[in-house]
């Protein structure tokens, strides 16, 4: 009974590992059957494990969203609040460059959504005071919302995709023209207010 525990403790690893692998290099809608063929098991196996594809998505995406809600924390926890922002603009973009499961799964609802809504709400109060602080510091543009956020990841995303294929770190150059239009010195008045949470909401 031990060795079927055992074989089938990995057998789980196996698929987790094998989604995993398949979810950063090609994006969430991978098939089961790739998956299955990929880690050398059956159907029947994965859906022991995993009766639905979502709870697979949670599996493989659990740690990835436990290093992007740390960063969020390392990022609060700095003295220079300016350097935590654009820390964690970096680390979060990142990892959205090396796991594309990652980022199609922070930018659409349906899979992995319960885990997904869990980790905004513990990022939002942090990323909150995050800014909060910077423009108490007189280093981040005072009009700056946390809804403006996800328009930084929209933008960012496009240019990730765009240009993986032929300069996968070229996202950094883009970032480093976004943070210069944030930074307080530089700052122009803005023609429209950020978008209100229900208008976010409906961007899904």
């Amino acid at each position: 009974m031990r060795t079927l525990r055992s074989d089938a403790r990995r057998n789980r690893e196996r698929l987790v590992a094998s989604a995993r692998e398949l979810f950063a290099a090609h994006g969430v809608d991978v098939p089961v059957e790739d998956i299955t063929h990929h880690a050398g098991l059956g159907m029947g196996t994965l859906y022991r494990h995993f009766p639905t594809k979502e709870e697979l998505v949670d599996a493989v995406l659990e740690d990835a969203f436990a290093q992007l809600v740390a960063a969020a924390e390392d990022a609060v926890a700095q003295d220079d609040a300016w350097a935590g922002f654009t820390g964690f603009l970096e680390r979060a973009l990142a990892a959205h460059a090396a796991n594309r499961g990652l980022k199609d799964v922070l930018a659409a609802r349906g899979q992995g959504a319960p885990r997904v809504e869990a980790m905004r709400t513990r990022m939002r109060p942090l990323l909150r005071r995050l800014i909060q602080r910077a423009q108490e510091q007189g280093t981040l543009r005072a009009d700056f919302a946390p809804e403006d956020l996800p328009l930084v990841f929209w933008t960012a995303d496009r240019v990730i995709d765009r240009t993986a294929a032929v300069a996968p770190d070229y996202w950094r150059r883009f970032l480093g023209l976004l943070l210069d239009g944030l930074r307080a010195e530089a700052a122009t008045p803005l023609p429209r207010p950020p978008l209100t949470r229900a208008q976010l909401e409906r961007t899904a």
